[in-house]
């Protein structure tokens, strides 16, 4: 068994704090634009309006958060399951520095307008190149360390890694392939139809292999570690895992029915995404059957509620996708609010939750000391659960009003029955509700990173404390 000082936590400790922080910046400014929508005179010009505003926040959460705690826990996951020191430490320290400099530099050219204007792949090319240099180093240490691995057997979770791996990088780069007019200043290799498309290919599944692959991959290793509970099917995970992988990058297409794109491309992309219920319910289905007889531990193990809520919002989040997917569904609730209500019971209940939890999990195993407050811990947890409910329930609600009211017509002449400005009158009341759950969201990780620091603090103390005597 390989000591737990054989093993290199530093870039653990770097990325997860780093995580952490970008992630409350992110929320923060989430929340501001929350404000923007119903009152207008938060928009500060040039800089500090919704549409900078808005590719700040998406990019320091999927960026500055997700990967950072991507490249966090999979650190820690790897060395673990391999029983192997991370192969190339020091590389994973300068990436962690090139990581928080390529940050900031994403959001200050971000907020002065320099985009690609690209759902999820704003960056201008020089930080593309960026990006890519820091997974050419995460995919290093990654595999470099499962080849040198002590432990023969194969974990699930690892299976998961190298899917995020390989996926993000092809995923990244062609969706990015573009030629250059100046330093801040790119256009697409791909145009028209075909940019749409590759967009799309691209976009979805940069959810699904930042925000679902990773995340199950941690999913499967702290669950278990967590409960002390072993995982109810492994051959369960495999057969969800290879569905999963096989399945998702076809299913794109679904976000561009009734557009120009060929009709058997859009039907491909909704037959795909009908058939993904199965494999993330194969995962849904293998949490739940974990816990078996030991639901009691959801009052007991502060931990638990956090993974089995988790994988409950991906589960409901994997019925509602594909369902919104459908021609039928999608000319009702298409371009309505009712997609970020879909996105957000995704990122703010399954991701927050199952990356909080693999926090709590983690720092006090590498800073060897408990966690900070477990009373904190569960308000995180109650913030967070209610103000994502709040936030996606008011923009389900929203999205099918608006879908009706733009499509109502009267009955003798056939003329609109109302206005668009009418609609947007009728939206105040949920952008404010969705407000007050973002509020009570941005309280949940600030509690969050509050305890987390304590936890932090609390070792440092007691290391120094030792020294002293």
């Amino acid at each position: 068994m390989t000591s737990e000082s054989a093993y290199e936590w530093r870039p653990v400790k770097g990325f997860a704090l780093s995580g952490i922080f970008w992630g409350g910046v992110s929320v923060v400014i989430g929340l501001i634009i929350s404000i923007q929508m119903w009152m207008p005179e938060w928009n500060i010009p040039p800089f500090f309006t919704y549409g900078r505003l808005r590719a700040v926040h998406i990019n320091g959460l999927a960026l500055g958060f997700a990967v950072a705690e991507i490249f966090a826990m999979s650190y820690y996951m790897v060395q673990r399951l391999t029983r192997t020191r991370l192969l190339f430490p020091k590389l994973a320290m300068v990436q962690l520095y090139i990581f928080n400099i390529a940050i900031v530099a994403a959001a200050v050219s971000l907020l002065a307008g320099m985009t690609q204007s690209k759902e999820y792949a704003e960056l201008e090319w020089p930080l593309d190149i960026g990006v890519v240099i820091l997974w050419v180093m995460f995919g290093i240490n990654i595999f470099g360390t499962i080849l040198k691995r002590k432990e023969e057997q194969m974990y699930i979770s690892l299976w998961y890694l190298i899917a995020t791996v390989i996926a993000v990088a092809v995923l990244y780069i062609v969706n990015n392939l573009a030629i250059p007019v100046g330093l801040f200043k790119s256009y697409s290799v791909f145009a028209g139809v075909n940019d749409a498309n590759v967009q799309w290919w691209y976009g979805h599944n940069a959810v699904g292999f930042i925000f679902t692959t990773p995340i199950l991959a941690m999913f499967y290793y702290f669950l278990p570690k967590a409960t002390g509970l072993p995982i109810y099917s492994h051959r369960l995970s495999i057969i969800a895992f290879w569905s999963l992988v096989f399945a998702y990058l076809w299913t794109g297409a679904h976000h561009l029915v009734y557009t120009p794109v060929p009709d058997w491309i859009q039907s491909v992309g909704i037959a795909f995404t009908m058939f993904m219920i199965a494999p993330s319910w194969g995962s849904v289905v293998n949490g739940y059957y974990t816990m078996g007889g030991n639901w009691d531990k959801l009052k007991t193990n502060y931990l638990t509620k956090f993974f089995i809520l988790g994988i409950t919002f991906y589960g409901l989040q994997t019925l509602q996708g594909p369902t919104q997917s459908l021609r039928v569904v999608s000319q009702l609730v298409h371009f309505t609010d009712w997609l970020p209500g879909h996105v957000h019971m995704g990122t703010m209940g399954w991701v927050a939750m199952t990356v909080g939890a693999a926090t709590y999990y983690t720092v006090p195993k590498i800073y060897n000391t408990e966690i900070h407050s477990v009373k904190l811990a569960n308000t995180h947890f109650w913030f967070v659960l209610v103000g994502q409910l709040i936030f996606s329930l008011s923009m389900w609600v929203l999205g099918v009003q608006q879908g009706i009211m733009w499509k109502a017509v009267s009955p003798e002449d056939g003329s609109l029955t109302y206005t668009f400005m009418e609609s947007v009158a009728a939206n105040y009341p949920y952008w404010k509700m969705r407000t007050f759950g973002g509020l009570l969201f941005t309280i949940g990780i600030v509690v969050f990173a509050y305890n987390v620091f304590m936890t932090v603090h609390r070792a440092k103390r007691s290391t120094a404390a030792a020294e002293g005597r």
